[in-house]
């Protein structure tokens, strides 16, 4: 019985984002359909109907997997130690000193290999 109601539900979700799909088609084609129209109304008229899209979308299993995983990253970011200032100021200074210290060594094995090559060819 269970498998079953597990079936129909996942057959409903897949109508859901169906619709929620089609709505954003809809939404985008109507926002150029009246394209003589105020920019403002098409945008204001492609962000309305985005948004009850998005809101189908979270009324499935999926979408609220995806709300729970979104509001489980957002407690994860707010656990974290940003550096400092200071501490990124640093390590974009020794970043930068590295990248010129290898750019360098780089040239230097090129302009080597080039004037081997150009004594060997003589």
């Amino acid at each position: 019985m269970a498998g079953k109601a597990e079936v129909e539900g996942a057959g409903f979700d897949t109508v859901k984002l169906l619709v929620a799909v089609g709505l954003l088609v809809a939404g985008v084609i109507g926002f150029y359909w009246f394209s003589d129209g105020s920019t403002l109304f098409r945008v204001l008229g492609l962000l309305a109907i985005s948004g009850v899209a998005v809101g189908i979308v979270f009324t499935t299993a999926k979408g609220r997997a995806l709300a729970g995983f979104l509001q489980e990253s957002r407690t994860e970011v707010r656990k974290m130690v940003w550096p400092t200032r200071v501490e990124t100021l640093q390590t974009s200074l020794v970043v930068l000193a590295v990248t010129i210290l290898v750019a360098i060594m780089l040239w230097l094995i090129d302009m080597l290999l080039g004037w081997s090559i150009r004594e060997f060819i003589r």
